[in-house]
């Protein structure tokens, strides 16, 4: 490796642990975009629902994806249906009139004024519940977004706002209606999109102390956050909406509380670290395999990118690779959530640590230059005391506020892994074979490890075979490895791994046959000598095949352990198996046929001989009632006696003894209700026939 060599930044990637697990996060891409095309698939030119729909339209409409000519007619008509009809919910209009405000349909404002508004209006008064109120007043901001001069008054808008805010909690959640005792995080984004509709359409100003008290329980909420220990926040539902993902919870927060912080009234402001925290996860999620949640992570990033008091601006870099075989300047892109260019603002290159020495840096406050057609930042020198090796990068995004319209913000410090990369020298390569009572030379070698070798020793069991070599950086410094192997591959396929150590000065293996002996199965003959050498910050990193070594080992004894066998077949292992037949286990041995209907005559003889005896004592159905009133109870105690023998037919040929139990239960109510009636009428006819 040539110490001259210049260095090359590969864009870097900040990467965040989501649900434990490292990701790597940037600003929306194309392949967001091309995945929503994927994911929002209408079918025969519209979807399953308006809310779909909406989903669809929104997170396309975002992406800049232009599918409105496509979707607009059979929606359009799903929109003119829910708002011409006077029986359509609360719901079903709300999803409508937000579709139209995309879409822009031909509903007819007549038709609109006369239905919706008023059944929106209706909505509020006798509202029950925290959806009732969301639906109906986010309806009658819809309106007043889409059709102006709308008499759109919902009364006491105070009253409406208390009545609201009594569904709040302590912790900062909210529960669904008064009669639900549980409180959810994903419910605060109703909520709070809801009182901002109420403050919207509010003829005059809200009570300031009602709003404070908002602005405390929104502390309270952030106090629940979940936080990974890179900055990362988001927020998690554990109760009630239990089925909510991470992902929809925390998207809903988001789009609650910046459509609150958007009224004029309530100047509210967000804490900015853990609003970059939430978008940092928001991105690091990567593509959402659910169509709902990748409609709420796109909404709420461009809720944060659309609002005025807290736009978070991510530092984003494609590779956490720096090479230093090749000649590049490190490149850095500074972009708000859903990609767009960032606003005036500097970049610096505070601290560059190494992972060898963290007490010192080898980069200190290096201002980054900004290059305006690729819109980067950029740094194209770097000091001479930088090797290979794991490094943490710390960035600094300084923001001109007076040439920003928005309030901007952004992480006091970013910190990035970057491993750099390089080729690794190797130097001073040789094998021998030594004495192995005096440690003298019997023969060595010198080798070049970047070419295959056609090396040829011999020795004994009472020698030794030493390798060593050295590596070194482009710095000069010592290198040492993740991974050093030394191979021996008998001719016989058996093969041993050795590991190679590295110390101050070089790497070495040696290896003591006399001890060996055993471990190598006794195997004399030819082995072949394999070297391996890999690391991520070696771009060489090789596979040697350095020659072979005839061994002349003592006879295996008769207890000494035997090689194992080995396949003849090549790549044997990830070939196709041997097919297995399964065996059934053979059937056991049955009785004669004839014994078996010997048995069924003596398990039918019970039967017939009741048949018999109730010939003997002379029963007969002369005595069965023949009024109507009276025979009907008979026929139903007799009916049920059957169902009960049925019953147990059924038990014995397909039913459980749960099942049959419940149904003995059922039937035994039944047979003790007409069994008294039946009963009760033949006691009767016997007292007249006695009195008579």
């Amino acid at each position: 490796m040539m110490a001259g060599s210049g260095l090359h930044f590969v864009v870097l990637i900040l990467a965040v642990a989501i649900c434990g697990a490292a990701s790597v996060f940037q600003p929306i891409s194309d392949s967001h975009r091309s995945a929503a095309v994927d994911v929002f698939v209408p079918v025969d030119g519209s979807y399953k629902s308006l809310e779909e729909a909406y989903e669809a339209l929104k997170t396309l409409e975002i992406l800049g994806i232009d599918k409105k000519s496509d979707l607009s007619s059979r929606t359009c008509e799903n929109v003119v249906k829910v708002l011409g009809s006077s029986s359509s919910t609360l719901k079903d209009a709300f999803y409508a009139l937000s579709v139209n405000g995309i879409l822009k349909c031909k509903t007819g404002e007549a038709v609109l004024l006369k239905d919706i508004v008023s059944q929106l209006q209706a909505g509020v008064k006798g509202a029950k519940s925290l959806l009732d109120f969301y639906y109906s007043v986010r309806g009658l901001v819809l309106v007043k977004e889409q059709f102006s001069g709308t008499d759109l008054s919902i009364g006491d808008a105070e009253a409406i706002f208390r009545s609201i805010k009594t569904l709040s909690q302590t912790d900062g959640r909210w529960r669904y209606s008064s009669n639900n005792p549980e409180s959810s995080t994903f419910a605060a984004d109703l909520a709070f999109e809801t009182l901002a509709g109420v403050i919207s359409l509010a003829p005059s100003e809200i009570d300031q102390s009602l709003i404070q008290t908002l602005k405390t329980g929104i502390l309270k909420l952030f106090d629940s956050i979940q936080k990974y220990d890179d900055g990362t926040f988001y927020f998690d539902e554990k109760s009630v909406d239990a089925s909510q993902s991470p992902i929809s919870t925390t998207a809903s927060v988001i789009k609650g509380l910046t459509s609150f912080a958007a009224s004029e009234s309530t100047g509210l402001n967000l804490p900015g670290d853990k609003i970059v925290g939430l978008a940092k996860f928001l991105l690091g999620v990567g593509i959402p395999g659910d169509a709902k949640d990748f409609f709420n992570q796109i909404d709420a990033l461009a809720c944060l990118e659309d609002n005025r008091f807290s736009v978070p601006l991510i530092l984003s870099l494609p590779s956490t690779v720096i090479s230093l075989s090749k000649k590049e300047p490190l490149k850095v892109k500074v972009s708000t959530v859903l990609g767009s260019t960032a606003p005036a603002l500097s970049v610096k290159l505070t601290q560059a640590i190494s992972s060898r020495s963290k007490d010192s840096s080898v980069i200190n406050n290096q201002e980054l230059k900004f290059d305006a057609d690729s819109a980067t930042y950029f740094l194209d020198s770097f000091p001479k005391n930088f090797d290979v090796g794991k490094y943490t990068f710390i960035f600094e995004i300084v923001l001109d506020d007076s040439a920003n319209e928005k309030a901007y913000i952004t992480e006091a410090q970013t910190k990035v892994p970057i491993a750099a990369t390089g080729v690794i020298s190797i130097e001073n390569a040789e094998i021998a074979v030594l004495d192995s009572d005096l440690g003298s030379v019997e023969s060595q070698k010198k080798l070049d490890l970047t070419k295959d070798g056609a090396v040829s020793l011999s020795a004994n069991h009472l020698q030794k075979l030493r390798l060593s070599f050295q590596l070194t950086s482009p710095l000069g410094h010592v290198f040492k490895p993740h991974q050093a192997f030394f191979k021996l591959k008998h001719e016989s396929q058996v093969e041993h791994i050795f590991l190679v150590k590295t110390s101050a000065k070089k790497s070495e293996l040696v290896l003591d046959f006399l001890g060996l002996v055993e471990k190598l199965y006794y195997l004399s003959g030819k082995y072949e000598i394999q070297l391996t050498i890999g690391d991520a910050s070696m771009e060489n990193s090789l596979l040697s095949n350095i020659g072979h070594i005839e061994l002349d080992l003592p006879e295996r004894p008769e207890k000494a352990p035997r090689p194992p066998v080995q396949s003849t077949e090549s790549h044997s292992s990830y070939g196709p198996k041997a097919e297995i037949s399964h065996i059934f286990r053979i059937p056991e041995k049955l009785p004669a046929k004839q014994l078996s209907l010997v048995f069924l005559g003596l398990i039918v003889l019970p039967f017939i001989g009741f048949l018999i005896g109730l010939t003997q004592l002379g029963a007969n159905i002369k005595s069965f009632p023949s009024s109507a009133g009276s025979a009907i109870p008979a026929l139903l105690f007799h009916g049920g006696i059957a169902a009960v023998l049925l019953l147990y037919v059924l038990f014995w040929w397909k039913l459980d003894l749960f099942t049959t139990l419940k149904g003995v239960s059922l039937l035994g109510v039944f047979l003790l209700f007409v069994g008294h009636r039946t009963l009760s009428q033949l006691a009767a006819a016997s007292n007249k026939l006695k009195s008579a």
